[in-house]
């Protein structure tokens, strides 16, 4: 039998494989795998990992980020959470936590391995890939990532169906301000293809 992201969703959000890992963090929380598949949307946000408040609400990109991230799309709520429109595949599903300077901590390797094949071939019905920072950028193009402002920079040699994309992060308001070419040239692009993919309610 084909498994369907359905399917392998509930799978995903019982692991607890980084249980010991999350325990040595300062935050020292659960994990709690923030899972939004989907075998029918045709655009895929390849995130990074669920921050602080995400893993709180078990809802991806239910912060700020999210906000700044849904405005580049040019969608509003309803439209971002509805499954036939947007599926979320980050590099790690739970909330990394914290180190001891209080930065966000990378998204561990171990979730990738275990898991980003199986969910990736779940999901067919993509046709737009959206790719969120450098550890997404890395692991689907390989050596064409380098650092995140060249990749996003080439954005356009990647062709149609993959974009580069800075974190939405607010951290990042300044890089937006020093290359404004991001939000003049990428974003109605951007913007143009998801409204030709998505269906609005």
């Amino acid at each position: 039998m084909t498994e369907t992201a359905e399917s392998l969703a509930p799978e995903i959000a019982a692991c607890r494989l980084c249980s010991d890992r999350f325990d040595g963090t300062p935050t020292a929380h659960r994990p709690r795998p923030v899972v939004w598949l989907s075998s029918r949307a045709p655009v895929m946000i390849a995130s990074q990992a669920p921050g602080a408040r995400a893993h709180a609400s078990g809802l991806p990109f239910d912060d700020p980020s999210g906000d700044r991230l849904r405005a580049w799309l040019g969608v509003d709520r309803q439209t971002f959470y509805d499954r036939d429109n947007f599926a979320i595949l980050p590099m790690a599903f739970c909330f990394p936590g914290y180190d001891r300077t209080g930065s966000d901590l990378p998204p561990p390797a171990l979730c990738a391995t275990t898991w980003r094949a199986r969910a990736l071939k779940a999901q067919p019905g993509m046709r737009l890939t959206l790719l969120i920072g450098g550890h997404a950028q890395r692991w689907h193009l390989g050596r064409a990532a380098t650092f995140v402002t060249a990749t996003v920079g080439a954005w356009r040699s990647f062709g149609p169906d993959i974009i580069p994309l800075p974190h939405p992060s607010w951290r990042n308001t300044a890089w937006l301000k020093k290359h404004p070419w991001f939000e003049t040239d990428l974003v109605p692009v951007l913007r143009a293809r998801v409204s030709k993919l998505i269906t609005r309610r």
